[in-house]
């Protein structure tokens, strides 16, 4: 997983619109990039609801806000219509940015075994550097938390 100081990764992804996006294009901003396992999940859907709920907050400091999962372009135009989401929801079925920021894991359920990605927040700063590292986040409270970051 990355740390804090390091350079993150340039990706380029399609958002639910088709649209392609870089991190590389938000340089001069703040980005808060949160990673998650899959659409339409309950724990997935209450922490997307929680960045949408906090939306104008960010956008009042001015940070943009980015989701990434491994789910589909349609998969994400569907899931940010039933619930409203305002902010950009990436799909990385390549796993371009997932693995290229550390968050595809070994994971336990139940005693099982699988690779997939571990929910995770980082906070990109104006130069395009990890400036926070937030792993394992708990979906209820992790937009909270990088607010009050932000705000500092």
């Amino acid at each position: 997983m990355l740390e804090t100081g390091m350079k993150a990764p340039d990706f380029e992804l399609m958002d639910k619109d088709g649209n392609t996006h870089r991190l590389s294009d938000y340089l001069g901003k703040r980005v808060v990039v949160y990673f998650y396992p899959r659409d339409n999940t309950p724990g997935c859907t209450r922490q997307a609801c929680a960045f949408a709920a906090a939306y104008e907050d960010f956008k009042s400091i001015d940070a943009v806000v980015i989701g990434i999962s491994k789910d589909s372009v349609a998969s994400h135009e569907k899931f940010a219509a039933k619930y409203e989401l305002p902010f950009i929801l990436l799909s990385d079925p390549e796993l371009q940015a997932i693995q290229g920021f550390g968050v595809w894991q070994e994971k336990k359920n139940y005693g099982k075994v699988s690779m997939g990605v571990v929910r995770s927040t980082f906070v990109i700063d104006e130069n395009g550097n990890v400036e926070k590292v937030m792993p394992k986040v708990k979906p209820d409270t992790n937009a909270a938390e990088v607010l009050a970051y932000l705000k500092g």
